[in-house]
């Protein structure tokens, strides 16, 4: 095995192919915002109509996505296994249309960006063929990564490497690779352990570069003509396996899934079935929904997550991680283990705790987490009741019914909440003579700002109701010696404690709705539009039908013609919802 000095040497001499990385730095100049138009014929030929569920003039724009950087992650565990590291070279995206992953449809790649997409394939390439440390025990990737052995080390083996090269790229790729491009890359292989006299070492110099194509690090939406509807597109097989593995799964198509493809039944009726019962049978779909909830929920917001250790001394770094892995399990068990009713996820008692958790909860510590079921009596019900939306939607050293009303109106009922204006006054809050007590005093206090008053009048009746939970989660009476009254309302339903709002919560109409929105417009991978409507109407009836379940929205996504169909034409953005308009003349403050 060759040094990185002598590989990126190898790389300055060509032997990774000057206009290649020219591509992948131009992709990352054009960026992939509005990437709507028609990408080319590459299906299977001969394939037959998909399923015709929902409306059957409904379709998608076909879009180019940057993978996440949890689905890169996911992509290179299942092709080459858990144990290789590739770091976090996929930055950050920011939330669009109350989703994270809806804006990766619009976002470009800096030069920046790109040299550290070629650090991290480095690595994983070096890892995948590397020896193993017989030192401390390690085991060599390369004896079961790549599918043969060399005629020899120290030169270049050309149907070994086109076997390695064959196997890998088609997951990497998400489809075959053509003759002419396994030929390439052996091309590019073969001059590389020539100049490096190490087969490996030639290996790892062509993974490298097909773990930076732009290809792989973007999820391309192909299309090809409907036979089924003369005039009109439809995803060909491999961009419509990918679109729903990243949906379900959130990775890369596997085998199984490929293969569907490559025989065209993920076309037909009966195959597109098949192949979305399968998936949502996998173990995979446990990864989906956890990032599908993680991101709704934003639970990104954990990343930056810190609450004052003189105030709050039980609410460490590891409470603070487990507590949103203590949701992310409830929603798994929830809602694909137990295969329950969604809106019964807001008033659910059962959850996990761990030990971190159980001093935050004033519950036994016990070893690893546990299932655990609060008492009927007990204040916490729901998932709105636990550590992870109340101490993510609260001050460092405080908490908070503004953030809390607006983050639940804004991240579960889908409504638009908007911004303080500038310059609010909070003179009436900063007197030191007022001597306000609760939380509830001061927002009655900053309400007599009518600037203020409308949105606080909207957040804070839902907010007031958790001011039993202090900023860490940990329950409380009291603040500051008097009596904290939660008792609030939301859209007409009045209630006197967490439970009754948990309780008007799980009743509210708009919660399976804005589910069904935030579900298909992830599976769609992009902000809906107002041609989604009629789709979206199907789909709450689906739900509705189906008790609520999420397995049964998810295979009705996918299985609609809509999923798999291309929209002709971009539509004009979906208006909000009428629940959902709030005056933009009015602030959000505290």
């Amino acid at each position: 095995m060759q040094s990185v000095r002598e590989i990126s040497r190898a790389r300055s001499t060509g032997l990774f192919g000057g206009a290649f990385w020219a591509a992948v730095a131009g992709a990352g100049a054009l960026g992939i915002a509005g990437c709507t138009h028609f990408l080319g014929d590459h299906g299977a030929p001969g394939a037959a109509t998909t399923e015709n569920l929902g409306p059957q003039d409904a379709g998608t724009p076909p879009r180019v996505r940057l993978l996440t950087a949890q689905q890169y992650a996911n992509v290179i565990a299942d092709v080459f296994g858990a144990d290789i590291k590739p770091g976090t070279p996929i930055p950050p995206l920011r939330r669009t249309d109350g989703l994270l992953a809806s804006t990766s449809a619009s976002v470009g790649v800096t030069a920046g960006q790109v040299m550290q997409l070629q650090r991290s394939a480095s690595a994983i390439a070096t890892q995948v063929v590397d020896n193993g440390n017989l030192e401390n025990q390690l085991p060599a990737h390369r004896d079961y990564l790549v599918p043969c052995k060399p005629k020899a080390d120290h030169a270049p083996d050309d149907a070994c490497a086109a076997k390695f090269i064959r196997s890998t790229g088609r997951l990497l790729f998400r489809r075959p690779l053509s003759g002419p491009k396994v030929d390439e890359f052996v091309g590019r292989a073969h001059r590389a352990a020539e100049e490096l006299k190490d087969f490996y070492a030639g290996l790892s110099s062509v993974l490298e570069g097909m773990l930076v194509d732009p290809m792989v690090l973007m999820i391309v939406d192909k299309t090809e003509p409907d036979p089924a509807h003369p005039g009109r597109r439809r995803l060909d097989a491999f961009s419509l396996a990918s679109r729903l593995s990243f949906f379900l799964w959130n990775s890369a198509p596997d085998d199984a899934v490929l293969k569907s493809a490559e025989s065209a039944e993920i076309n037909t009726p009966a195959g597109r079935a098949r192949v979305v019962n399968m998936m949502l049978a996998s173990p995979r779909l446990e990864n989906g929904i956890r990032a599908f909830f993680d991101d709704m929920f934003g639970f990104d917001d954990f990343d930056n997550l810190s609450k004052d250790a003189t105030i709050y001394p039980k609410v460490s770094g590891t409470t603070l991680k487990d507590a949103r892995e203590q949701t992310l399990r409830t929603v798994v068990d929830h809602l694909i283990t137990r295969d329950r009713d969604y809106r019964d996820l807001f008033t659910t008692r059962d959850t996990f705790i761990s030990p971190a958790l159980a001093a935050v909860y004033q519950v036994p510590a016990v070893p690893g987490w546990v299932p655990y079921e609060f008492p009927p009596d007990s204040p916490r019900s729901g998932i709105l009741s636990q550590v992870s939306f109340l101490a993510v939607h609260s001050h460092p050293a405080r908490s908070s019914p503004t953030v809390r009303g607006k983050a639940l109106r804004e991240l579960l009922l889908c409504q638009k909440v908007p911004s303080p204006p500038p310059n609010v006054d909070f003179s009436i809050l900063e007197d030191p003579k007022a001597n306000f007590h609760t939380a509830r005093e001061r927002l009655t206090a900053h309400r007599s700002n009518p600037v203020c008053a409308g949105c606080h009048r909207i957040t804070d009746p839902i907010g007031l109701a958790l001011e039993n939970f202090d900023g860490g989660g940990q329950y409380r009476l009291t603040e500051r010696g008097v009596d904290i009254d939660a008792n609030g309302s939301l859209d007409g339903k009045d209630f006197k404690d967490p439970v009754g709002l948990a309780q008007a919560v799980h009743d509210h109409p708009g919660l399976p709705v804005c589910l069904v929105k935030r579900m298909y417009s992830y599976g769609a991978g992009g902000p809906l539009t107002d041609a989604d409507n009629p789709e979206l109407a199907y789909l709450n009836q689906r739900f509705a039908a189906s008790g609520y379940r999420v397995p049964d929205l998810l295979r009705a996504i996918a299985l609609s013609t809509a999923f798999s169909e291309v929209a002709e034409t971009p539509a004009a953005p979906a208006p909000a919802p009428r629940t959902a308009s709030l005056p933009a003349s009015q602030a959000v403050a505290q």
